[in-house]
Parts: structure tokens; C-alpha cells; sequence
């Protein structure tokens, strides 16, 4: 869309982040998306302004933004680069799980839509990035699962790791140690109570993780 085309690496990751607080169910407020683009108020208030006078997104004061049906496109596009390049770097370039969201990052915005087809063909058209979130298809199309917190999982209780968080590459080595990636089958062990760990069987091993961590880890 011509519009799209025009927007800036700033806008572009403005509603990436709105998309990405909306697909959590949370509200992107103003206080919310400083604190995760790591600038001040005025500043995200500012942008908030430009992307409505585009039409992409409805913002109201206190109340935070949404995306516009136009918003939703363009953000889902980028979302769309992002987790290709992802894929790509991991695949074929052998990049680790927990590099590979940085550089997507310094690619997504400069990827031409003839060279995402070619890698999309390349790659054999994938579904999942390497952390286990779904690539949007070329018509824009998210495959959704029900999944669950490897944290609500009672002992005894065995499921398939799906999804972990991409943007922690300090977590993603820490889990990538204890083998706790998508596509391995883990199994509660044990559960300390009031909050205490978890004891998991996973890749022939036993092992304990803070619930915390549990709580990132999706499965199905």
C-alpha cells in the first residue's frame, strides 16, 4: 500500500509495539509504550499524533491507541519481515535463537516485498519463527493456537514447548542450555509450593526453573 511504503523506521516499530501490546491483551498507553520504546511521554504522544493523522491507529488521551484496520496491515506487515528474517537467519545463516530477533530488528524495515517472497519460497514457506510465534502468510494471515503456561501445568502433566519469548537473548541462552525450546516435550515433575519452582523432565534430564521463567514459556 502506498502509504505503508512512506513510513518511517520509527512509525513502522510504533505499531509494532501496539500490535504487539493488543496480541497480549494489554492497553498501549502512553506510559506503556515509553516504557518499552524507552523514551518519554511527550514523545511517544507525538508519534501517537502523526500515526492518527495517517489514519492507523484511534487515540484517545488516558485511554491509549488502537490500530485501525489500515494500523492492523501495516503492523502485521512488518511483524510478517521480522519473524521471516528470523526464520532465515536461523535456518540458513545458523544464527543462535537468541541473536537473531536483534538483527531481524536492523533488517525488518529494508526488506523489499519481492526478496520477502523469495525468502518465504526459500525457506519452503514456514509457519513459525524460530522462538515459536506464528509468520504471517503472504495474505496477511496469523494461525492462531490455544496454548498454555508451562507454569499451569499440574505434576505429572506433559506437553510440547510452542513458544518462548524472542526479544531476551540473555533468557533465550539460559533456556537454550536447559534444552526448554519449541518443539521439545516436557513433563512436570514436581511443584514447590507457594510459588517455589518447578521440576521438569525434559531432553532425558530433570531439571528445576523458577516459576517466572515457567510463566514465559508457552505449550501445547
Amino acid at each position: 500500500m502506498e502509504a505503508e511504503a512512506k513510513l518511517s523506521e520509527a512509525l513502522e516499530d510504533y505499531l509494532k509495539e501496539i500490535y504487539s501490546l493488543q496480541a497480549e491483551g494489554s492497553r498501549a498507553t502512553t506510559s506503556v509504550l515509553a516504557k518499552r520504546r524507552g523514551v518519554a511521554p511527550p514523545s511517544v504522544t507525538s508519534m501517537l499524533t502523526r500515526l492518527a493523522a495517517l489514519g492507523l491507529v484511534e487515540h484517545e488521551r488516558y485511554r491509549g491507541a488502537v490500530l485501525t484496520p489500515a494500523g492492523e496491515k501495516a503492523a502485521v506487515e512488518v511483524v510478517r519481515h521480522h519473524r521471516l528474517l528470523e526464520q532465515y537467519l536461523a535456518e540458513s545463516l545458523g544464527l543462535g535463537i537468541d541473536e537473531v530477533h536483534d538483527e531481524a530488528d536492523r533488517l525488518e524495515h529494508r526488506l523489499s516485498e519481492e526478496l520477502e517472497a523469495r525468502i518465504d519460497e526459500s525457506l519452503g514457506f514456514p509457519t513459525h519463527d524460530p522462538h515459536g510465534h506464528p509468520i504471517p502468510d503472504g495474505n496477511l494471515e496469523l494461525e492462531h493456537l490455544e496454548l498454555r503456561r508451562l507454569s499451569s501445568l499440574a505434576p505429572g502433566e506433559a506437553a510440547v514447548i510452542r513458544r518462548v519469548p524472542d526479544a531476551d537473548a540473555d533468557l533465550l541462552r539460559y533456556l537454550a542450555e536447559l534444552r526448554l525450546l519449541p518443539g521439545e516435550r516436557v513433563e512436570v515433575r514436581g511443584s514447590a509450593p507457594f510459588g517455589g519452582p518447578l521440576t521438569l523432565a525434559a531432553a532425558g534430564l530433570e531439571l528445576s526453573i523458577a516459576r517466572e521463567v515457567a510463566d514465559l514459556i508457552s505449550v501445547a
